[in-house]
């Protein structure tokens, strides 16, 4: 019954997201969306520190968040955000809850095939992070015979397996970070993105990288399919706020670099 109950309220608390964010009827064109003057975009909200609320209250702030805003002024509108799992962001998309996602979404060739993508507005390879001043690694195939420490369900993992490492199952990057700096494991892999957001909160962190990937992932915004004029008016939009200086602006703030290309 307790279980029932949880859910239950789970169910309604995620209804009330998704009611907030359609207040008044979601508007998803293009057209709709500047008659009402507002755009309605989901994101997480919960994901440091691309959308998050500082100490987990307050506005919602961050990376994504800031570029959508800047979107949302160039189209002349006000961004509103709607906020909900990962899983749930898709369906609203689906169902015309939002207007489209932004949540550093990669684009895959599935995801392709199921919605439109802006341009990209984030660039981020994997990188090999090691102790600062070791030598002993300086690419992919030097990771042979070492102990990295790894998310067992993320894409790292089977890279570094690929690689020919012995690999640690690790709950998330702060404990792959920590047995790293304690001397425990030699290197770990994750996204470039990651690294700099650490590094700009602990500069003085005793870690460096030591290699990056080839094939960067690219994260933008997601439509429904089919909005392509909403899509290519974000794209002008982007392309403006890149020449301006704004996306790079955003970045430094969030990353201490460029990011967004």
């Amino acid at each position: 019954m307790r279980r029932l109950k949880i859910a239950a309220a789970l169910a309604a608390g995620a209804a009330s997201i998704f009611l907030t964010a359609c207040a008044g009827g979601t508007p998803t064109s293009l057209d709709a969306i500047q008659d009402q003057g507002r755009i309605v975009v989901g994101t997480e909200g919960t994901y440091r520190p691309f959308s998050f609320h500082a100490d987990g209250v307050g506005d919602l702030t961050g990376y994504d968040v800031e570029i959508t805003e800047a979107v949302a002024g160039k189209l002349g509108v006000e961004a509103q955000f709607g906020e909900a799992p990962w899983d749930a962001l898709f369906a609203g998309l689906n169902a015309g809850r939002f207007a489209m996602v932004a949540n550093q979404v990669s684009i895959t060739p599935e995801r392709v095939d199921s919605y439109e993508f802006s341009d990209p507005y984030t660039v981020s390879p994997g990188v090999i992070v090691v102790p600062k001043g070791d030598t002993s690694i300086t690419s992919f195939t030097d990771l042979a015979g070492k102990t990295t420490a790894q998310s067992l369900s993320s894409n790292w993992y089977a890279l570094a397996q690929e690689n020919g490492a012995s690999v640690e199952a690790v709950e998330g990057w702060a404990q792959s970070v920590s047995l790293l700096e304690q001397g425990r494991v030699d290197a770990t892999i994750n996204d470039r993105l990651t690294f700099l957001d650490y590094i700009l909160q602990i500069p003085d962190a005793p870690i460096q990288v030591a290699a990056e990937t080839d094939d960067p992932a690219l994260m933008a915004f997601a439509f429904a399919k089919g909005n392509t004029e909403l899509r290519n008016a974000v794209n002008a939009a982007l392309e403006e706020l890149r020449e301006d200086g704004t996306l790079a602006e955003i970045s430094m703030k969030y990353f201490g670099e460029d990011v967004s290309q």
